[in-house]
């Protein structure tokens, strides 16, 4: 596995043990509203970040194969500004409530071709590369959340240029059969500077990277786990 989610991966696969779900409190869901920039975080919401389809209410996307799963947006970029960011710095993204279930916390990204505007490139087709993930643990006795926030270092190999940033909370404590994943989602728009020389991949669709019911996206509550992958391709360190 790429060492780019290693440490927190491992922490996580310490005794896990499903039926504790019912000890922590699942209530919450995700919004991710604000970008964090080198550690410092926009003011508003929605100044980085396309504004999400789940605004008023913090409902998630259970259909893989649906375009929200991409980012969830009401529009286009158009209204949305552009975060300037140098390659091998930091980006982070602040929920409105916490991360609250378990599951895997992954981010990805997608270069816009040179020439083309962010704001109103078609993302669709084998664009997007994941980048690094952690696991909220399974356990009770690891369970230190809510998360209010989830930050990478953006590896100092990224290619220059506009990018979307999309960050996906999957939550598992209903994933017991197709379709019960809810996955939580937004993209930034962020500039990269400064490095030429990297090739991020692998390259996939986003919706096409997941199956319903597929690898990382089934949880029993009767049996204890004794490992978990986290579901789409290995993220790239640089």
């Amino acid at each position: 596995m790429n060492s780019s989610g290693r440490e927190e991966f491992d922490e996580c696969l310490i005794d896990m043990y499903v039926p504790v779900y019912a000890k922590v409190d699942f209530a919450k869901f995700d919004r991710f509203s604000k970008l964090i920039v080198n550690g410092v975080a926009e003011d508003n919401e929605w100044g980085f970040i396309r504004e999400t389809k789940n605004y008023q209410d913090d409902y998630g996307v259970t259909d893989v194969t649906s375009v929200d799963l991409r980012c969830f947006q009401l529009k286009p970029g158009s209204s949305v500004a552009i975060a300037t960011l140098a390659a091998g710095g930091t980006l982070g993204f602040i929920t409105d409530q916490g991360i609250d279930h378990p599951g895997p916390v992954q981010f990805y990204m997608a270069k816009a071709p040179d020439g083309k505007s962010i704001d109103s490139w078609d993302d669709s087709g084998q664009v997007w590369f994941k980048l690094h993930f952690w696991v909220i643990p399974l356990l009770q006795k690891e369970f230190n959340g809510p998360h209010i926030n989830a930050s990478f270092k953006v590896p100092e190999e990224t290619p220059s240029g506009d990018y979307l940033v999309r960050i996906e909370s999957i939550a598992l404590h209903q994933a017991t059969a197709p379709g019960g994943a809810q996955f939580y989602l937004s993209c930034a728009q962020v500039h990269i500077t400064g490095a030429e020389t990297g090739t991020p991949g692998p390259l996939v669709s986003i919706p096409g990277v997941y199956t319903s019911g597929g690898p990382g996206l089934i949880l029993s509550q009767s049996t204890v786990p004794t490992s978990y992958t986290p579901p789409g391709p290995a993220a790239w360190a640089g």
